[in-house]
């Protein structure tokens, strides 16, 4: 699995814009659902079903496990946000989940 620094050229962004784009690996999910604490993304769910935190999500997502997302910063947090070429434009347009049980 290789990163590499978000260039110029990507969505006409600004270099800033994203901190790491990560190469998602074979088996890279995409994340279809959000879950929500107060109206703020707390975790994702994947299309195979998986539930993840935040940071969790960012974690997977540096290590190639999640399809279509880079990683930005702001503020000094970390958060994924979407690719400009995928066919979501904004992470805020999934649907929202109540978090499992176990969560």
């Amino acid at each position: 699995m290789s990163t590499q620094p978000e260039s110029n050229d990507r969505g006409r962004l600004p270099r800033s814009i994203n901190k790491l784009v990560p190469t998602p690996g074979p088996d890279a999910q995409r994340i279809t659902a959000l879950l929500r604490d107060g109206g703020r993304i707390s975790g994702y769910q994947l299309e195979n079903g998986r539930v993840l935190s935040k940071e969790e999500g960012i974690t997977l997502a540096k290590e190639g496990g999640i399809r279509g997302v880079a990683v930005a910063e702001r503020n000094g947090s970390e958060y994924l946000r979407t690719l400009p070429d995928e066919e979501i434009r904004n992470l805020t347009q999934l649907p929202t989940i109540d978090p499992p049980a176990s969560f």
